[in-house]
């Protein structure tokens, strides 16, 4: 009986071995923000290994380099937002949403421009990334102060760490900077005038090619199986232990060790309707997507399969 049982408990251990091996690997960008933590500490701690996935991160400093990137087949999916998601679709190119993620986006003002307020920002140079979600977060400031979305003069920075310095160094009266960049600015001295956690918005997400979504089922669920055990470590462990690590994975200037302040992370969740439905309508509004996309056209649950 003892020789039964344990060629059963061998054959089980090596059924469980081979199903993680047939796990294939999965390429996911990042950007330099917050949103990003979870994927480099499961990376660093193990995470993925432990649930036999193999997953490959790359960095990149722009959402448009990112969703190039994504669109050239090298990656299978992305920290990314619901205007990148849209942008995707309408230009033929199918993605899936499949959680939503925890960062913030702040509108920060330069020590020289001496603003407090949105509306002391009228008429001058607030820095954005032209058609992204950062634009979108600006937009939906002015509005809640009744103010057009002319009334500030756009320049437009694509790259994060570029947009950063250039408010430092008091060459734009504004920012609107992911977290931690926006933390950053202030840390050095910017004002923070007003963000998207005010606005009860969050439009940030974990999206995937279709493709992805439909084929590699079982390597999503190892990565988000990995991902919430990310979540826990960051919300349940003393900051001292992982911040030099955050930093120098993340892509963050050194000043983010002092500065950087992370919100309390979620296990992986679908998105609001609402965040979906605003940011589809800000579009079409501006005339950059041709249909009125709906949350399902978007939004694919594969966390309670």
């Amino acid at each position: 009986m003892m020789a039964v049982l344990l060629v059963g408990i061998v054959a089980g251990c090596g059924g469980q071995q081979e199903k993680k091996a047939d796990l294939q690997p999965l390429n996911i960008g990042l950007m330099p923000d917050t949103d990003s933590l979870p994927f480099i500490i499961a990376q660093e701690k193990g995470y993925f290994k432990e649930e036999g996935l193999e997953v490959n991160i790359q960095q990149y400093k722009s959402a448009m380099d990112r969703d190039s990137a994504l669109q050239s087949g090298n990656l299978d999916g992305a920290v990314s937002d619901m205007l990148a998601v849209a942008f995707a679709k309408d230009g033929g190119f199918n993605v899936k949403v499949t959680s939503f993620t925890d960062g913030s986006y702040r509108l920060v003002a330069s020590k020289q421009s001496g603003a407090k307020s949105v509306a002391d920002l009228k008429g001058k140079d607030v820095a954005v990334s032209r058609n992204t979600i950062i634009e979108y977060v600006t937009d939906q400031i002015l509005s809640k102060e009744n103010m057009a979305e002319d009334s500030i003069n756009k320049v437009i920075i694509p790259q994060i760490p570029t947009r950063l310095e250039m408010l430092q160094n008091g060459k734009l009266a504004a920012a609107t900077l992911p977290e931690p960049m926006a933390s950053i600015a202030v840390h050095n001295g910017c004002t923070l005038v007003k963000g998207s956690d005010e606005l009860g918005i969050n439009p940030g997400v974990i999206m995937f090619t279709a493709k992805t979504t439909n084929d590699r089922r079982a390597e999503i669920a190892a990565m988000y199986r990995a991902y919430n055990k990310a979540v826990d470590y960051l919300n349940d462990t003393p900051r001292d232990e992982y911040i030099d690590l955050v930093v120098e994975k993340g892509g963050f200037p050194p000043t983010a060790k002092e500065a950087l302040q992370l919100p309390q992370y979620h296990h992986a969740e679908l998105p609001k309707e609402s965040d979906v439905v605003d940011c589809v309508k800000w579009l079409k509004d501006k005339g950059l997507i041709q249909k009125n996309y709906t949350y399902a056209d978007f939004v694919v649950d594969l966390l309670n399969k």
